[in-house]
């Protein structure tokens, strides 16, 4: 179990790590982008690391601070969001599996909060043929089951941003960062086929893509709750420890 410091920053010491005896790392990859008028710009970060939090708890792994800042250069109309090349994010993942590995933890998961983190998928693809173990998490079969148990109902194409699923986490882990709205901010767009070309704005003027009149803060609570069981299978999957 890993402790945290506000619920974000791990508060480990060298020795608890040493005493854990943690083969597996997890490091929360957020983003720095607009979520619409009701969500805050870090809203990718804090899911990914409520994410990672509740899964430290659960098992025995070395929980990371996060990457606050990543690959959100389809919101750039909007103001405040900010980006870095996944050139540059590849090469930082890549150092910090590295890192890790001297120091004595081989595995790594990564939790990403945020969907254009198209990258994340090429640094795990090339660590299985360099010999590393690397994860990413979570899945779409993890968010499909964690959906379902919670009762979210829109579907994870209509829910891409700023919607159901992503206000209901924050309603549970962190209502104080929503400003006044969400139940009048729904945006329906399922016509993205130009999205990465087009970036955001092209479909939406809020900036917001889903229905987060339909979050609950019950839904966050069942969501987290979800992903955690699923969580389970990658640590026994890196560790060799599968049943």
């Amino acid at each position: 179990m890993s402790g945290a410091v506000g619920g974000v920053l791990p508060a480990d010491t060298t020795e608890d790590v040493r005493a854990r005896g943690a083969r597996v790392a997890v490091l929360p990859v957020g983003s720095f982008e607009q979520h619409g008028p009701h969500l805050p710009l870090v809203t990718d970060t804090v899911i990914a690391c409520a994410v990672a939090r509740e899964a430290a708890a659960a098992y025995p792994v070395l929980l990371l601070p996060p990457l606050t800042i990543s690959c959100s250069h389809e919101h750039a109309a909007w103001p405040g969001t900010v980006s870095i090349s996944a050139a540059t994010l590849y090469a930082v993942v890549r150092d910090i599996a590295e890192s890790l590995r001297r120091s004595g933890v081989g595995a790594l998961i990564l939790v990403n909060g945020h969907g254009g983190n198209y990258v994340l998928r090429n640094v795990v693809q090339e660590s299985h043929g360099e010999g590393h173990r690397m994860a990413l998490f979570p899945g779409s079969a993890d968010w499909d089951a964690a959906r379902a148990r919670a009762g979210v109902e829109t579907s994870a194409h209509s829910d891409m941003h700023a919607g159901e699923l992503e206000t209901s986490i924050l309603l549970h882990t962190h209502p104080e960062l929503l400003r006044p709205g969400h139940e009048s901010a729904d945006v329906t767009a399922d016509g993205r086929r130009h999205l990465l070309t087009l970036g955001m704005d092209a479909y939406t003027d809020s900036g917001v893509i889903g229905r987060p009149s339909l979050a609950t803060a019950a839904k966050g609570r069942e969501l987290l709750a979800g992903l955690v069981e699923s969580f389970g299978a990658y640590v026994a999957l890196l560790t060799g420890d599968e049943a």
